[in-house]
């Protein structure tokens, strides 16, 4: 806009003119519209600034309601209103003239409407903002600069609040990240539908990033905690948290002591009351009925010295039948264990089950190696028949420091082909009632058992990744153990996590814990980490008889002499472990690079009658435990595979996880979601123990004569990395089985016992061991071993052992259970140069 220079009179053109204002001096007058925001101002007046009594303000705009700008000033002959630099049409101008009647100064004041159109215009470039300009005969003003928001409020909460159980007086912190919304949300926080008032209540604090701690849990404290956030534009909860605050018994004092009874003794108590357990806590630990021996004085004189005597050298007669009878039942026992020690040392039970293995050395210069013929005549798969002593006739045996089991029926334990044949069922009851099985599931379907002994053998849970190799000479000659293996539901087992850490794998039990084991066994499962040792802390857990969860080991700080020790492969964990319990793999990110690998998995359903078809995204940790479970649960909700099984690594960068859907045919489908996207959040994912995460999209057929969809299917972390799926399929016609492409079927035993469970046999496995424990000077010995097979970085676990050519081959019997090559092992141990040791080599024909 050009100012004009004074002159008798000045005459606007046009008031339709966009943006043509006229400058008014003392003695000018404008003409024109009656609409335009000018006046002419008294004589009196004339060297007065305009100043604003209203200038605009900030405001936002909720859905389509545009919103009004104020403007009000005084002396002014102009008003007009600039916007993102460009000054708005006169005709948009609603303008209103009064008189202060105190000055008698005219006022001037202006109002704008600003759509919602017109802010998005400028999204992304710069805040839209207006401003107000007032002119009078002396010079202009500006008012203060109004900036014009779109106000929303996100759906999902960037981070919920976790249930927790927590004791007595413990301080607890409840996280909650609002959802991202302008402006910004208030929060606010609920326990059971009440708003929390930490003014009223000392006891709450909320911090500035909007968590709440409770500073000493009360009983009262108990119960359901949301957090509430809300805007001017809706109001949002997040999943409500149950906080249970639970009390330990405590032990009363003791009550004073009884008098001495006819057995010269007396008694006190206590009762488990100060305070009594309650909401889940635990049972006192200790005595609640003590006892002592009276003084001679206090006891009660029911006999004469002579009948004194008497009683004294009948009690010593007795103890000295009893120290004879102890001293025969040693004996026998002994020459019962050298029988059966004599019966294991027979070769032909150690071979009669084996089937003849064809070994071919890729060297020629290999076949002068020592052959033994196999007994072909022989049908059976393993050895059948008792394995305890010939006249072994006592029916219970014991576990030192652990628990006494029944015997089976009939007081025998008879192995046949590695399998039990009693009810699953009746093996877990028996088990779960026994004191520390109480928490064994009774989840027969993953749950594996069987009857072992000195000779090994192997448990496995099919198509989970979980297995138990029970090496030969772990359990001591003599002792006959029922053990089991079971992988545990994350949602019944309490894992205490924080800060970063992240369950990696399966929750696994193995028992009975507190059986005695003369070497480790080795527990295999999946874990989900990136493999990176430099990205993690990862630590062994282990719970303890009173449920406590402790770190028994943290991987890349073992010590030989320590019980536990670990192999992290890609993809599977292997532990040894010379003590039975509950295990669990836990992760602790060291920086944002660390990554966990997930699974994702579509489904829909596998017919369709409706105009309505929706497909499900599975986001779950990539371990084979848990993608059994979702194709389960999706076989009895009549679900169906609609793509193979993509892989994505989710960062520790606090960043959600994003789905969406595009490129379907508009003609023919359109998706009922909202908004662009759906997100799952990031804590969701990172904890690890949710694990049937995934989201719905649901899309809309048109007609019920379409079939036909294709479609792009997108999943990302925010900041991360992505994947997408190219969908293109026939809703009506595609009928392939859930399972038959993607789900390797497992159709081996869940239980093996003795020479079945094992690809080396053993005679052949007693042999390399005495061949390779002894060092050689040139190397050639359980290290090369070692190194040939790859696994030379364990070089210090493998010297702690009493025989580490033995831990050796138990590690590439777990890893080879169903792919292993025994030759292999027979061209390693010619390079090595102990062909001596391959003693049972046959050939194609012969087999």
């Amino acid at each position: 806009m050009i100012p004009l220079s004074p002159g008798p009179f000045v005459r606007c053109r046009s008031t339709s003119t966009l943006l043509m204002l006229c400058w008014i001096f003392a003695g000018f007058t404008c003409t024109g519209s009656e609409h335009a925001a000018t006046s002419t101002l008294p004589a009196a007046f004339t060297d007065l600034l305009p100043h604003f009594l209203v200038e605009p303000e900030d405001e936002y705009i909720v859905k389509n309601k545009p919103v009004t700008l104020t403007c009000r000033s005084t002396p002014a002959t102009q008003i007009y209103f600039k916007c993102n630099g460009e000054w708005v049409h006169q005709d948009d101008h609603l303008i209103e003239r009064t008189i202060d009647p105190a000055t008698a100064l005219p006022i001037m004041q202006v109002k704008i409407d600003i759509t919602r159109q017109q802010v998005e215009k400028v999204f992304g470039l710069d805040e839209y903002w207006c401003q107000c300009v007032a002119w009078s005969t002396t010079g202009t003003q500006k008012s203060q600069k109004a900036f014009i928001r779109i106000a929303y409020l996100r759906k999902n909460f960037e981070e919920e609040p976790q249930g927790k159980e927590v004791t007595l007086d413990q301080e607890v912190l409840l996280r909650c990240h609002p959802p991202e919304g302008v402006p910004p949300p208030e929060v606010e926080w609920q326990r059971n539908e009440d708003v929390l008032d930490p003014a009223s209540d000392p006891n709450f604090f909320v911090t500035a990033d909007h968590n709440l701690i409770i500073k000493q849990a009360r009983l009262a404290d108990t119960g359901n905690y949301t957090c509430a956030a809300k805007n001017i534009v809706a109001r949002r909860k997040s999943p409500s948290a149950t906080v249970v605050v639970y009390v330990d018994g405590g032990w009363s004092e003791w009550s004073k002591w009884s008098a001495c009874g006819a057995d010269c003794s007396m008694w006190r108590s206590r009762e488990c009351t100060q305070p009594a357990p309650s909401t889940g806590g635990k049972d006192c630990q200790g005595l609640d009925l003590q006892s002592l021996n009276c003084t001679s004085l206090e006891c009660p004189q029911t006999a004469s010295g002579a009948e004194d005597v008497a009683l004294y050298v009948g009690m010593v007669a007795v103890a000295l039948c009893l120290t004879l009878l102890l001293i025969v039942v040693v004996l026998v026992y002994r020459r019962r264990k050298e029988g059966l020690d004599a019966d294991v040392a027979d070769s032909s039970i150690l071979t009669t089950g084996f089937q003849p293995m064809g070994i071919k050395p890729t060297k020629p210069e290999n076949s002068h190696l020592l052959t033994i013929q196999p007994d072909l005549t022989s049908t059976s798969t393993s050895y059948q028949g008792t394995l305890r002593s010939r006249h072994d006739t006592v029916g219970k045996f014991s576990m030192a420091n652990g628990p006494l089991l029944d015997p089976l029926p009939n007081g025998s334990h008879t192995l046949h082909n590695g399998k039990l044949g009693a009810d699953p069922g009746e093996f877990v009851s028996r088990l779960t009632a026994q004191g520390y099985f109480k928490t064994l599931p009774r989840d027969v379907d993953n749950t594996s058992y069987g009857t072992f002994n000195f000779l090994g053998g192997r448990l496995t849970l099919p198509n989970t990744g979980i297995s138990l190799l029970i090496p030969p000479e772990a359990i001591p000659r003599g002792k006959i153990y029922e053990i089991y293996l079971t992988v545990q539901r994350k949602e019944d087992i309490r894992l205490p996590l924080a800060g970063c850490q992240t369950l990696l794998s399966p929750v696994v039990s193995c028992g009975p814990p507190g059986v005695v084991l003369t070497r480790p066994v080795i527990l295999s499962m999946d874990h989900c980490s990136d493999a990176c040792p430099e990205n993690w802390a990862v630590r062994l857990k282990k719970q303890n008889y009173e449920g406590t969860w402790e770190d028994v080991l943290l991987m890349g700080e073992e010590h030989p002499s320590d019980p536990y020790y670990c192999q992290l492969e890609a993809e599977t964990c292997r532990v040894f472990s010379e003590q039975m319990g509950r295990f669990a793999l836990v992760g602790e990110s060291l920086h944002m690079g660390a990554a966990k690998r997930l699974r994702l998995v579509l489904f829909s359903d596998a017919y369709c009658t409706t105009l309505e078809y929706n497909i499900r995204v599975y986001c779950m940790d990539d371990t084979q435990d848990v993608f059994k479970e979702v194709m389960q649960m999706e076989r009895q909700l009549g679900g169906r595979l609609i793509d193979e099984p993509h892989l994505l690594l989710f960062k520790d960068s606090y960043h959600n996880l994003r789905l969406s859907i595009h490129d379907m045919p508009q003609a023919h489908w359109r998706s009922k979601l909202l908004a662009g996207y759906q997100e799952i959040p990031f804590y969701h994912i990172w904890n690890g123990s949710q694990r049937y995460l995934h989201c719905t999209f649901t899309l809309e057929r048109l007609s019920l004569a379409t079939c036909q969809l294709s479609c792009q299917l997108c999943v990302w972390q925010v900041e991360g990395e992505g994947q997408s799926f190219g969908l293109d399929f026939n809703i009506a016609k595609d009928t392939r089985a859930m399972d038959s492409e993607f789900l390797l079927m497992d159709s081996s035993s869940t239980a093996l016992a003795g020479p079945s469970a094992f690809q080396i046999p053993y005679l052949i496995r007693q042999k390399i061991c005495s061949s390779l424990d002894t060092p050689c000077p040139n190397g050639a010995d359980w290290r090369m071993l070692a190194q040939r097979l790859k696994l030379d970085r364990h070089m210090s676990f493998f010297a702690s052992n009493v025989s580490p050519t033995s831990v050796i081959l138990d590690l590439w019997e777990a890893q080879h259970f169903h792919s292993g090559n025994i030759n292999q092992l027979a061209t390693v141990m010619a390079d090595i140069g102990k062909q001596e040791a391959m003693i049972f080599l046959v050939s194609d024909g012969e087999c």
